[in-house]
């Protein structure tokens, strides 16, 4: 393995962020082969002894990609300083420490449904970032009886803050007199975007559920449950058709 960057290896090892990382590094608390590691500095792991604050770095674990079907109220994140809960305390106590997963993209606390979480920053990349093409589906409850008018708008892509939306793939499932169920096919995921457009038409959300990420599908994963990814389903996420 070639020499990497320490904040790098210190992730991937499930320590901590890069962020935090580099606090480390600046505070002096890393040292490679006995002598004090600076911001920038590389390292082999197979060759190069690294230790934190005195305590050999664990090796770089198994690399593992999970589904986890969100709860409303969960958080999409590893940690919360306010003691909410965190997609991390789905899962057993063995993957919740050391292992260097995260969740990848986000799903806001108020939603629920597909998740993924991944202890691979490239893989990370390529599911989070919109030019790997990774389309999610989603089945919204929204208030009311939308217009024709008004669907066609939200498939048109309604603009946010003053920028422009992608089109969205929009089928109407079922209607009751107060409500409206929707499916959603987007290729782009901005803050809330659904909830504000929704809100912009004087439609807003009841519901919110993302059921697919690309073709992984929730099916009978049930809510709070999670479930590991085999290679089949890993390389078709990697590398969508």
């Amino acid at each position: 393995m070639a020499a990497e960057r320490l904040q790098k290896l210190m992730a991937a090892a499930g320590l901590c962020s890069r962020r935090q990382a580099e606090t480390l590094l600046r505070q002096g608390l890393v040292q490679v082969n006995g002598a004090l590691a600076q911001l920038g500095d590389r390292a082999d792991p197979a060759s190069d002894r690294i230790s934190v604050r005195g305590q050999a770095l664990a090796a770089r674990p198994e690399p593992m990609l999970l589904l986890v079907n969100k709860p409303v109220g969960v958080l999409c994140s590893c940690r919360d300083p306010r003691g909410r809960p965190t997609v991390l305390e789905l899962l057993p106590a063995e993957l919740r420490q050391g292992r260097g997963l995260h969740p990848v993209g986000r799903l806001d606390a108020d939603s629920r449904g597909a998740l993924l979480l991944s202890n691979q920053g490239d893989l990370t990349l390529r599911l989070s970032h919109p030019r790997y093409g990774h389309r999610k589906t989603y089945r919204v409850w929204v208030e009311g009886r939308p217009s024709a008018q008004a669907l066609a708008r939200w498939a048109a892509g309604v603009p946010l803050d003053g920028q422009p939306s992608q089109p969205v793939g929009l089928r109407l499932i079922q209607q009751t007199s107060q409500a409206t169920e929707l499916e959603l096919v987007m290729g782009e995921g901005r803050n809330r975007q659904i909830r504000r457009t929704a809100a912009l038409l004087g439609h807003p959300v009841l519901d919110l559920q993302r059921w697919a990420i690309g073709s992984l599908r929730l099916a009978d994963l049930p809510e709070g449950g999670w479930r590991r990814l085999d290679h089949q389903e890993w390389q078709a996420l990697k590398f969508p058709s």
